[in-house]
């Protein structure tokens, strides 16, 4: 994505994070093109919440979801299937998903626990 780094600015817990940790193959191939269209098509599903990403080496992505169905509704969407399909064919050396429930969280500006 071109725009600024951000945290996502999720809900009060319990919500879904699925946490995406790629090594990346040589060359783009389309990947910059897609991952950023695909960025845009997460946004518009129900019940997504944000998303966090950065690179160095080994690169990180963590969507959130306000439920496991609505994380699971993304995983099997058709563009993010076709997607899906290139990453393991193209784009990635490895990788790995986790799917996990936050329970709680905390910020700069607070440090208690939501």
């Amino acid at each position: 994505m071109t725009d600024a780094p951000a945290i996502a600015d999720t809900p009060e817990p319990p919500y879904v994070a699925v946490i995406f940790t790629s090594i990346r193959a040589d060359g783009d191939d389309g990947y910059g093109a897609t991952a950023e269209e695909m960025g845009r098509l997460a946004a518009q599903q129900p019940g997504y919440l944000g998303f966090e990403s950065a690179r160095d080496g080994i690169g990180i992505t963590v969507s959130y979801w306000r439920d496991e169905e609505s994380a699971r509704a993304w995983k099997q969407h058709a563009a993010h299937l076709v997607a899906q399909k290139r990453g393991r064919e193209t784009w990635y050396r490895d990788y790995r998903v986790r799917v996990a429930t936050v329970t709680r969280d905390y910020d700069k500006r607070s440090s208690e626990l939501r």
